[in-house]
């Protein structure tokens, strides 16, 4: 058996039915093995870094591995964005590359990079094949550790001399790494006084994040809240946790959440953070929050608690078990006075953006959209004042919400929506992007045709770097610099390139039937929601 065959033996062992790559010459052998096999389907993106990105989105759709596949060199490189944005989400991925031959490593050879040094920053592990023999265990490894513990991207780098020459004996063994012994349980010490402050406490809050999807504890959590009676809010990666008119959920916390949110979280005396790292975005001033509340974080990663908040009670482990346990010994609660105060300051709360009569409100259209999608549809939103949009006003049913909060990586949600529908292609997907994310992986609508995959894609189109430009309306005072898209194409003759139908949106009385129709077409369609917020324009 070759490496390559190895290669491919190992994806299938695992269980993979889709991957997401661009070839080269580098990794021929192992694409040369991939054609010979009908088990794994093969989806040919059309610029490596998209490759991650569409792994990542079946890979959180289906809590399995995603697999994207590069050549060496500017393939390898090419796909370190998508490696980065994975591992600032905890998304597992299986990111396999081509490399020069193992005796022109280290000479500068055509398309030589060192692939494994280049992306140390943000993988879990990473493997630089020097023996065929060893790619069976290699691969077993590879899958245990992305999807195991705090979840990430694995590399596989793999010369090209190595993918041909052969071996005797497929054996992949046993995984025994020196070293790596996720934790999963929790300390039943910590949880036992966890639960006694929750009790006693009169303002408690529970804060969910990324993490609690990740680790398949929305379920606990939720049952959770309800049976203790606890307000929820949430970051943006934790939207879908709690439904939208869920009672006992305030909105996403941070510096783009909801106001009342952020005031459950001043007010609070206990909070439990879960799954989230907190960041500078969700509480942008920790110092006041430490110092009145009773801080509980609980995450499976040990160096995510305290980072950006200090705590009280640390715990350590898996958001599933630990919420399930502590669902099994806590006690009905009663925080009705709580929850009232809550409401009054939610009813309180004006949103004080104002949009141009002229043009689509976004938010009423983002509530509009996700309402009429299918109960279990997928909304995966991509990043700028769309993704803020996105977050705030998406209605959440039994559906999902995709986006990338780590790393704010523009261009995530086509190849992300993409890898989506092909985890269920009975399922439902909205890409949602602004011109600019758009512009940037808009060559995928090549992928969605030849691939025959029929996502619905939204562009909020305001004609410029929204974000950035409120960002220089707001610090520099109107000194634009760098964000205006002039030059942007014709969305309509997009459309008809890639044969796709197009929809075009500028009033808020069409937005319903718009919707219906763009929603109703069977394939792939693309439409272009004009907005433009009054805040940006200069007077």
């Amino acid at each position: 058996m070759t490496g390559a065959q190895a290669l491919v033996n190992g994806l299938r062992d695992q269980g993979v039915s889709v991957c997401f790559g661009y070839p080269g010459v580098a990794i021929a052998p192992f694409y040369d093995c991939l054609a010979q096999q009908t088990e794994i389907r093969h989806i040919l993106v059309r610029t490596e870094q998209s490759a991650g990105h569409a792994a990542s989105g079946y890979a959180r759709m289906t809590g399995k591995p995603g697999v994207c596949i590069t050549t060496s060199g500017p393939g390898a490189t090419n796909l370190m964005t998508a490696l980065a944005t994975a591992y600032a989400d905890s998304v597992p991925l299986i990111a396999i590359t081509g490399q020069v031959s193992s005796q022109l490593l280290g000479h500068d050879v055509f398309q030589e990079v060192d692939t494994t040094g280049t992306a140390e920053a943000f993988v879990k592990y990473s493997y630089l094949v020097k023996n065929a023999a060893d790619i069976p265990r290699i691969i077993k490894e590879a899958f245990y550790i992305a999807n195991s513990g705090r979840k990430g991207p694995v590399l596989i780098d793999v010369p090209v001399d190595i993918q041909k020459s052969s071996f005797k004996e497929y054996e992949p063994g046993e995984i025994n790494l020196r070293g790596y012994k996720p934790y999963t349980k929790g300390n039943s010490v910590q949880i036992a006084k966890i639960l006694k402050l929750l009790d006693k406490a009169k303002h408690p809050l529970i804060c969910v994040g990324g993490g609690v999807i990740l680790g398949d504890a929305i379920s606990e959590v939720r049952q959770f809240a309800e049976k203790t009676n606890i307000p929820v809010v949430s970051t943006m990666m934790g939207i879908g946790v709690m439904p939208k008119n869920h009672p006992l959920y305030f909105g996403m916390l941070g510096s783009n959440g909801k106001p009342y949110a952020n005031r459950a979280v001043l007010k609070s005396d206990v909070m439990v953070i879960v799954g989230a790292r907190v960041a500078d975005r969700a509480i942008t001033t920790p110092n006041n929050v430490e110092k009145n509340t009773t801080i509980i974080h609980i995450d499976i990663d040990t160096a995510e608690i305290g980072k950006n908040m200090g705590f009280t009670i640390p715990l350590v482990g898996d958001a599933k078990y630990i919420f399930g346990e502590m669902l099994e010994k806590s006690e009905v609660g009663n925080h009705r006075g709580w929850i009232e105060e809550l409401q009054e300051i939610k009813k309180s709360c004006v949103d004080p953006r104002v949009f141009h009569d002229e043009y689509v409100n976004p938010c009423r259209f983002v509530q509009i959209l996700s309402d009429k999608m299918d109960d279990n549809a997928v909304y995966v939103a991509d990043v700028g004042q769309n993704q803020m949009w996105s977050a705030d006003n998406y209605i959440t049913k039994r559906g999902r919400f995709l986006t990338t909060g780590g790393q704010g990586t523009m261009g995530y949600s086509i190849p992300a929506a993409i890898g989506a529908k092909l985890s269920d292609e009975n399922r439902q997907v909205v890409a949602v992007c602004g011109d600019g994310g758009f512009q940037m992986s808009m060559m995928e609508l090549g992928t969605m045709r030849q691939h025959h995959v029929p996502i619905k894609i939204v562009i909020i189109q305001n004609n410029y770097l929204g974000l950035v430009r409120e960002y220089q309306h707001k610090t520099y005072h109107d000194r634009y610099m760098a964000v205006s898209l002039e030059g942007s194409p014709d969305y309509e003759k997009i459309a008809e390139a890639y044969g796709m139908p197009y929809y075009y949106l500028e009033k808020n009385e069409d937005i319903e039937k718009t919707v219906d129709e763009f929603l109703a077409e069977k394939g792939a369609a693309l439409m272009v929601c004009r907005v433009y917020e009054l805040d940006q324009v200069k007077g």
